[in-house]
């Protein structure tokens, strides 16, 4: 072989050198796929995570409104409940009203001075007594506005009548008393209101 021809021929090192180029080239090609890989799984985890947060945010907020629905609930019922108890014996109440109202009509149409029936009347009066007092334990109270002024949520003026001795719209006389029950009316009391110089009275006070 003549020495232009080894000349020509290139150097084991040049080879070399091309070669190792070819892989550098390869390997950044890989390198730059896998982590373009990456990138794309983990921008898919966390869009993932983000919808499992967000989905975690409304599971939340609709157990935070069912326990509100409950509580609310459970508070009508015990108002429901509540209520029911104490206004479960107006209708009841209603009907042993008049016979307060006869053991009273009783006690006072009777002749203390006769000691005949004085015991009769201390019986009727301890029955009275004892009567009241047991229906007040059930949240009964009575209505019995002599002398204090007239109030169109309680009382029920019967008739009026001009005084000089106590200012207008003020209770003359109690008719029949009235009852409460619970805070409720359950039957107002029948009064006789005071007037001055013939003015009606103001029922709207």
């Amino acid at each position: 072989m003549s020495q232009e021809q080894d000349a020509n021929q290139p150097k084991p090192e040049e080879v070399e050198i091309v070669e190792g180029d070819q892989s550098n080239d390869e390997a950044v090609s890989v390198e730059g796929e896998v982590q373009s890989l990456e990138e794309a799984q983990i921008q898919a985890l966390e869009e993932e995570l983000a919808k499992a947060q967000a989905t975690i945010e409304e599971q939340k907020d609709g157990v935070l409104r069912a326990r509100a629905d409950i509580e609310n609930a459970r508070r009508r019922a015990e108002q429901e409940i509540d209520k029911a108890r104490k206004f479960a014996l107006e209708k009841f109440a209603s009907e042993l009203l008049p016979v307060i109202d006869n053991l009273e009509r009783a006690m006072q149409s009777a002749n203390g001075a006769d000691e005949s029936i004085k015991p009769l009347l201390d019986g009727v009066d301890l029955t009275l007594k004892s009567f009241i007092s047991t229906i007040e334990k059930f949240g009964l109270e009575i209505v019995d506005p002599q002398g204090e002024s007239f109030n169109p949520d309680h009382h029920q003026a019967m008739s009026m009548q001009e005084s000089d001795e106590v200012a207008p719209n003020t209770v003359l006389a109690v008719m029949q008393k009235g009852y409460l029950l619970n805070g409720r009316l359950l039957r107002p009391a029948m009064v006789m209101v005071s007037r001055a110089s013939s003015e009606g009275v103001d029922t709207q006070a």
